[in-house]
C-alpha cells in the first residue's frame, strides 16, 4: 500500500476533470450566462460552452425544442433533463415537427389550414398518428397488370382526385411492405388505365415478380383528397400549399395540437463525434421522405432499392450516430418519427443503449452495424439494455424491432421487444450480401406478439455466418419467446440460412408455428441447442424430422439438410399449456421471471 501511494500521478491515472454545468430552457436568452437563474435560449449557445478535454453538462429545462435544423452535438457534452434520476425530472422534447395552426372549415367536414411549404408523410394530432388519407380498399373489380401498371374495367378509379399524389402499397406475406406512386389515371377505351411512376414500377416488377409472376394489385390505397371520408385522416395537398384533415368526433381541431414532421435527421454524430451523452429526452416528430420520390420504397426487410445503387440502402434513423465513439443513451423517449427510431452504423464503438423506450415509429427501433450501401464499419462494443421496444414498423411493415446487420462484440441484453410487425431481433446481413458478426450476445430478453403482419421471420432471427467457432460465434440465452401473431410459418428462434456458429441456450420458447428451426439454402451447420424449454411446434406442410425443430427441405422449399446440429439436455412443454407447465418447472419458470423488463 505504501509503494502504491508513493507512485506519482500520470495523465492515465489522474482524475479526469469535473464536468461544467449549464442551463438552457425555453425562458432563457442567450445572451445570459447559462446559469440555472439565468439560462441560455438555445442548445446551439450552450454548446459553444465546450472546450476539449472538459466534459459539459447541459441541463434542459421542462418543455418541447422545436429544432430548426439537425442536432450536431458536440464532444464531450452530457445533453440531460433537468432534475434526471430524480423524482423532479423534467420532460423535454427534441422535436422536429412544425405545429399547423390557421384551421378553417370547408365542405363536407374537412378543415385545411396553410402548409406553409412543408414536405411530410406524417401527421399528429394530440400526440395521436393520424391516417393518411387511406382508401380502406384495393382496385375495384377485375384488374390486369401490365408494364407500365394496370387495367381495370372499372371507372371508379378515374374519379380519385389527385391521381399523381396517390400511393398503392403492397403488403406480401414474406419480409415485404412496398409502396409506389401513381403517374396518372385515365379513360381509355371503356377501360381505366393507371400508369405508375417509374423508376419505381420497374424496380418493384423486377424484385418481386423474378419468378415470371405479375405484380399483384396493391393491398391497399391512401393519400388523395377523394379519399378523405374517414374522420381522423388528412392529406397534404401541395398544389394549393394546405392541410387538409377530417376530424375525430367531438374533436375540435382549432384546440388540438396538430404537428406535421419535417426534418428526417433530428440528431447526428459522424466519425468526429465521441464522448456525448443524452439522457432523459424525448425524440419526436420527425419524417422521412424518400418514399414519395419516383422510385418509391420497393424493399425488403428494411432496405430498399434505388436505381443508381448497386444493391440496397437502409433506411436511415431519425437519431443517427455514424461512426462515434463513446455514445451513451439513456432513459430518453422515440416516438413518433417517420424512418427508423434510432441508426447506429459505420465503424461505431463503445455504445451503450440502456433504458429507452421506442413506440409509434415508421420502421425499425434499433438498426446497428455495416448498413447498406457502405457495407463497411463493422460496430465493435455496443450494448443495448433494459430497453422497450413496441409499435414500430407501423407504416413499413418489413421492420424488425432491433436489427443487427453485423458487428463484433454487440450485447443486446434484458430488453423487451412487442407488437411488431415483421421479426422481434435480427442478426445477420440481407439477401446474398456478406459480412460476418463476432461474440454477439442476445441475453435474457423478453420477446412476444411478433409477426403481426409478414410471416418467415421470428422472434429471435439470425442468418448469416456468427463466429469462426462456437467460442466466438453468437450466444443465444435465456430469452423468453413467445405469442406470434396469426401467420403460417413464424419460427421462435430462426436460424436461416447459411447460420453457423450458434449456441441456443436456455431459452423458453412457446406460441409459434415453429419454436427452432431453418433452411438450409445453401447451407445451415454448426447450431447447438443446450437446456432449452419448447413446444417443439412445426408449421403446417413442413415434415417433421427425427429430431426437434423445423427444417424445410426438397425442391419446393429450395432447403437442403442442415449440418452439425446438436441437442442436449432439452425439454419438451406441451403445446397447448406450455406456460402453465413452465411454471410448474423451477428453472423454467426462473427464466421467465428473469427476463425483462417488465
Amino acid at each position: 500500500m505504501a509503494l502504491m501511494a508513493a507512485l506519482p500521478v500520470t495523465a492515465a491515472t489522474a482524475t479526469p476533470p469535473a464536468a461544467r454545468r449549464v442551463t438552457v430552457a425555453l425562458w432563457g436568452d442567450d445572451s445570459n450566462p447559462g446559469t440555472t437563474a439565468r439560462p441560455f435560449r438555445t442548445l446551439e449557445r450552450a454548446q459553444r460552452e465546450a472546450r476539449p478535454g472538459r466534459p459539459l453538462v447541459i441541463d434542459l429545462r421542462g418543455g418541447k425544442y422545436r429544432l430548426s435544423d439537425t442536432l450536431k452535438p458536440a464532444s464531450s457534452v452530457t445533453y440531460e433533463a433537468f432534475g434526471y434520476g430524480t423524482l423532479r425530472q423534467e420532460e423535454i422534447v427534441l422535436s422536429g415537427g412544425r405545429v399547423i395552426t390557421g384551421w378553417t372549415q370547408t365542405r363536407g367536414g374537412i378543415w385545411e389550414a396553410p402548409a406553409g411549404g412543408i414536405q411530410t408523410r406524417q401527421l399528429y394530432v394530440d400526440g395521436r398518428r393520424a391516417l393518411r388519407a387511406p382508401l380502406g380498399a384495393g382496385l375495384p373489380g377485375e384488374v390486369t397488370t401490365t408494364e407500365t401498371g394496370y387495367v381495370l374495367a372499372s371507372p371508379v378509379p378515374a374519379t380519385w382526385s389527385r391521381p399523381d399524389d396517390i400511393e398503392f402499397a403492397y403488403t406480401f406475406p414474406f419480409w415485404v411492405d412496398a409502396r409506389c406512386g401513381v403517374d396518372s389515371i385515365r379513360r381509355m377505351r371503356g377501360k381505366t388505365v393507371i400508369t405508375m411512376d417509374q423508376p419505381c414500377w420497374s424496380l418493384a416488377r423486377k424484385l418481386y415478380g423474378a419468378d415470371g409472376e405479375p405484380l399483384p394489385a396493391p393491398t391497399a390505397i391512401d393519400n388523395s383528397p377523394s379519399f378523405l371520408t374517414k374522420p381522423g385522416a388528412w392529406y397534404l395537398d401541395r398544389r394549393r400549399d394546405k392541410l387538409l384533415y377530417h376530424p375525430l368526433p367531438g374533436e375540435d381541431v382549432r384546440k388540438a395540437e396538430v404537428v406535421a414532421p419535417v426534418l428526417q435527421t433530428l440528431v447526428e454524430g459522424d466519425a468526429h463525434t465521441h464522448d456525448v451523452a443524452f439522457r432523459g429526452l424525448t425524440f419526436a416528430d420527425a419524417t422521412w421522405l424518400a418514399p414519395s420520390e419516383p422510385a418509391g420504397f420497393v424493399s425488403a426487410w428494411s432496405n430498399y432499392r434505388r436505381p443508381a445503387v448497386d444493391g440496397w440502402l437502409t433506411v436511415p434513423g431519425n437519431v443517427a450516430f455514424r461512426g462515434s465513439r463513446r455514445i451513451t443513451l439513456s432513459g430518453n423517449r422515440f416516438q413518433r418519427l417517420g424512418g427508423q427510431a434510432l441508426e447506429l452504423s459505420r465503424g461505431v464503438r463503445d455504445v451503450f443503449v440502456e433504458a429507452n423506450r421506442f413506440t409509434d415509429v415508421s420502421d425499425g427501433g434499433v438498426v446497428l452495424g455495416a448498413v447498406l450501401p457502405d457495407r463497411t464499419g463493422i460496430s465493435r462494443n455496443v450494448v443495448l439494455r433494459d430497453n422497450r421496444i413496441h409499435r414500430t414498423g407501423v407504416e413499413y411493415r418489413g421492420a424488425s424491432g432491433i436489427w443487427l446487420v453485423t458487428g463484433d462484440d454487440t450485447t443486446i441484453e434484458h430488453n423487451q421487444v412487442d407488437n411488431v410487425p415483421y421479426t422481434g431481433i435480427l442478426v445477420g446481413p440481407p439477401g446474398e450480401d456478406g459480412g460476418r458478426s463476432h461474440r454477439t450476445r442476445i441475453l435474457a430478453n423478453r420477446v412476444f406478439a411478433t409477426n403481426q403482419v409478414i410471416e418467415d421471420g421470428g422472434g429471435i432471427y439470425l442468418r448469416g455466418k456468427q463466429g469462426d467457432g462456437y467460442a466466438d460465434g453468437a450466444l443465444v440465452r435465456e430469452n423468453v419467446v413467445t405469442d406470434a401473431g396469426a401467420q403460417n410459418f413464424d419460427l421462435g428462434i430462426y436460424t436461416d440460412d447459411t447460420s453457423e456458429y450458434v449456441t441456443v441456450d436456455r431459452n423458453v420458447v412457446h406460441g409459434y408455428p415453429g419454436s427452432i428451426g431453418g433452411c438450409a439454402d445453401p447451407y445451415l451447420r454448426d447450431i447447438r441447442y443446450r437446456g432449452n424449454f419448447w413446444d417443439d411446434r412445426v408449421p403446417d406442410g413442413i415434415a417433421r424430422r427425427a429430431y426437434p425443430g423445423t427444417w424445410p427441405t426438397g425442391a419446393a422449399d429450395d432447403c437442403g439438410d442442415p449440418q452439425g446440429l446438436t441437442f442436449e439436455h432439452n425439454r419438451l412443454l406441451s403445446p397447448d399449456r406450455a406456460a402453465v407447465e413452465c411454471a410448474l418447472i423451477p428453472a423454467c419458470a426462473r427464466i421467465v421471471a428473469a427476463a425483462g423488463p417488465i
